[in-house]
């Protein structure tokens, strides 16, 4: 697939380097206002915007002519013309508060500054380093990857590029399900970097639960 990623910074590093290893053709662009046209024009299959949630609805809009045309190759939206839009954003500002607290999620703002592509909400639950890894494991696990989105061609794209990071993508509903993940993210966060407690004890697996009655 031809994947473009809005921005140069960890994300965009991570991502892009463990998909092109999958046999992806990647363009990351970001720093001027024509190499993030030309990665959003490149990615044909997927862009993703890896940028801070404070610059994202700006930049999402500013190529909104460019995220309209859909793919030739690999698979394409089942309904309407535009890209496969993946958000990887959280919305989590100074204490480690909600921005979109009351209102929209950060997946559905994007998704209205770019009406005609196809929005998924995916990657934001894990930290950078979780996709440098090859693979990433844990006890012996792939970590889940939430999916929300409300078209399925865009979320069969979407899958295919978890499972070649060597995880397991995980519906999580449609778009309006987005703020859900947005929020649990927050909540993460606050837990590791403001607290440095152990966040993923907060729901481990069931087969650590024991009899229930």
């Amino acid at each position: 697939m031809r994947i473009g990623i809005l921005g140069m910074g960890g994300m965009s590093d991570a991502l892009g380097t463990q998909w092109r290893r999958a046999g992806h053709e990647v363009l990351a662009g970001g720093r001027s206002a024509g190499g993030l046209r030309e990665a959003a024009e490149f990615g044909t299959d997927a862009v993703l915007p890896a940028v801070p949630y404070a610059a994202v609805i700006e930049v999402v809009a500013g190529l909104e002519p460019a995220l309209r045309e859909r793919s030739e190759m690999g698979v394409p939206p089942a309904e309407g013309l535009g890209k496969v839009l993946i958000d990887c954003t959280n919305p989590v500002g100074p204490g480690f508060g909600l921005l979109t607290a009351g209102g929209p999620a950060a997946a559905e703002r994007i998704a209205a500054a770019a009406p005609a592509a196809h929005v998924v909400k995916a990657f934001n639950l894990c930290h950078v380093d979780v996709w440098r890894m090859t693979p990433p494991v844990f006890d012996g696990r792939p970590p889940a990857v939430p999916l929300c989105g409300d078209d399925e061609g865009a979320l069969s794209v979407v899958r295919r590029l978890v499972r070649d990071l060597g995880c397991e993508p995980l519906n999580a509903g449609g778009l309006d399900r987005a703020g859900l993940v947005e929020a649990t993210a927050a909540l993460l966060i606050v837990l590791w970097v403001g607290e440095g407690a152990d966040a993923q004890a907060i729901a481990p697996p069931l087969v650590f639960a024991g009899d229930r009655a």
